[in-house]
């Protein structure tokens, strides 16, 4: 049976995709004053859920043109700014997995908040989108959050993920662990 182009959204990749998407999006929105413990922690589970339902997001074509975005510069300083406080000392890492590295022989700093907030402005787009509940306008959300993913925010997601580990397994964040 050939399904309906708008139909595709309807498919449970897309809607567990959608779920995982969600819930890294209150996670960051609700971050504000939670134990860096606690928020690594969190975000160390949820990174790789994200990215393995990304990976198997349907291939889908753009059915009107590109929908508005609704996160906004304040959202996301707003965003940024909470995770740094959270991580503190430990928000910036190195990196050799930019862009700019091409042109520097130094590895470049990178920051843990801006990464996780990149991300989240890409996601929180598309949940904002998919809420309006149009069929086209969810397809076409879709399509730009897939490419974006693959070209942008997937990066982003790999790298950071690196960084968090570090901060997850360092000796003084968790003690307890390695005890």
């Amino acid at each position: 049976m050939n399904k309906n182009r708008s139909e595709v959204i309807f498919e449970q990749n897309i809607i567990e995709f959608v779920t995982v998407a969600a819930e890294f999006c209150k996670l960051l929105e609700q971050a504000e004053g939670l134990p860096r413990k606690s928020f690594v922690d969190t975000v160390l589970k949820i990174l790789p859920l994200l990215y393995i339902k990304s990976l198997l997001l349907p291939k889908c074509q753009m059915m009107n043109e590109e929908p508005a975005t609704f996160v906004t510069e304040e959202d996301y300083e707003f965003t940024r700014i909470n995770l740094t406080n959270i991580m503190g000392n430990r928000d910036d890492f190195l990196d050799v997995y930019v862009s700019d590295m091409k042109y520097s022989d130094q590895p470049i700093t990178c920051y843990i908040s801006e990464n996780l907030t990149d991300i989240y402005q890409d996601l929180k787009n598309f949940i904002c989108a998919f809420q309006i509940g149009i069929n086209e306008t969810m397809n076409d959300a879709l399509v730009v959050c897939k490419d974006n993913f693959r070209l942008y925010w997937g990066q982003k997601l790999v790298n950071v993920l690196r960084a968090l580990h570090e901060v997850y397994f360092e000796p003084e964040e968790n003690e307890d662990i390695l005890a």
